[in-house]
């Protein structure tokens, strides 16, 4: 008994000197596609209405197929679950949906400090850390993801300045603000939640338009503006939520250790703190030349008229 021969599902669409055909067909391993005078063959194994199988079709044109127009008759395309317009639409929507709850996120800390300073105006300094350090810890330990996405070459960005502010943000969040309880009533919290949220509340919407091939140009305008201030004071907030943490980790000797024998000699954790103040205003040149080079990019420098 012969076995049946199985035909795919074929769509058909011309224009005035172009024909297109779509194949049915997922998962489609060797095609074999030709053309014998005035008849289109395909053969390939994939998965289609009848499940994993061997499927073929031959297409009937009204007249002979000439040479040169061979070529533009295998614009045949076959649509598969691994084609790179699949895996394209697949990585935008995922950056979409990321951007979109790092913004949905870093607004809810901005809208709500804002609110809860014209309310409460300096009062609100003061219990910051204790109001929005939960949702704070989801978009910093979250933001990992960015980085890891420049990393393995999902975003087309470079590694180092992710890297920089990452790390310097985590360090400040968890190790100065979480672990010391006197750090977490200070004022100072405030303007480094403050600012960060600033930032990020232009920067996510924007990549957010991109995924989908839309660009806003006041958006657009304030991603690559607003960081010229707000980088610099929040690096600047963030260097005085260390200095003001130098005593507190000295008296409480939280992270210090001692050298084994015969040294003996004690280190103390504000020893890295220092170090850390010179670390940071680094990291800030990197990030500040690296966002420069970006907004130069997009919108280049104006040449002076020579009249």
């Amino acid at each position: 008994m012969e076995n049946q021969v199985l035909t795919p599902h074929v769509y058909w669409a011309q224009r005035h000197r172009e024909l297109y055909l779509r194949v049915e067909l997922s998962d489609v391993q060797n095609p074999g596609i030709s053309i014998t005078e005035n008849v289109l063959h395909f053969k390939a194994q994939g998965h289609g209405a009848k499940g994993d199988n061997v499927y073929e079709f031959h297409l009937e044109f009204l007249d002979l197929v000439k040479p040169e127009e061979e070529e533009r008759l295998n614009k045949l395309r076959i649509e598969s679950q691994g084609s790179p317009e699949t895996l394209t639409s697949l990585k935008k929507g995922y950056l979409f949906m990321y951007n979109l709850v790092q913004f949905l996120g870093f607004s809810w800390i901005f809208v709500n400090m804002t609110v809860r300073f014209f309310i409460l105006g300096k009062e609100s300094f003061y219990d910051t850390f204790h109001t929005l350090a939960d949702m704070m810890y989801f978009c910093q330990m979250l933001s990992v993801v960015e980085t890891v996405n420049a990393a393995i070459g999902v975003i087309k960005s470079p590694v180092t300045p992710s890297l920089i502010q990452l790390c310097g943000r985590n360090f400040i969040l968890f190790i100065i603000f979480g672990t010391m309880e006197e750090m977490q009533n200070k004022a100072v919290v405030f303007f480094v939640f403050y600012s960060w949220s600033a930032i990020e509340i232009f920067r996510y919407p924007f990549y957010m338009l991109s995924c989908i091939d839309m660009d806003w140009k006041v958006l657009t305008w304030l991603r690559y503006t607003v960081w010229i201030p707000l980088y610099p004071l929040g690096c600047l907030a963030e260097a005085v939520s260390v200095i003001q943490s130098i005593p507190v980790f000295n008296e409480t000797g939280r992270f210090s250790f001692t050298l084994p024998y015969p040294v003996k000699i004690k280190i103390r954790f504000s020893f890295f703190l220092q170090i850390y103040l010179i670390i940071l205003f680094l990291g800030l040149y990197v990030n500040f030349r690296h966002l420069y080079k970006q907004r130069r990019r997009r919108y280049g420098q104006k040449k002076k008229k020579i009249h």
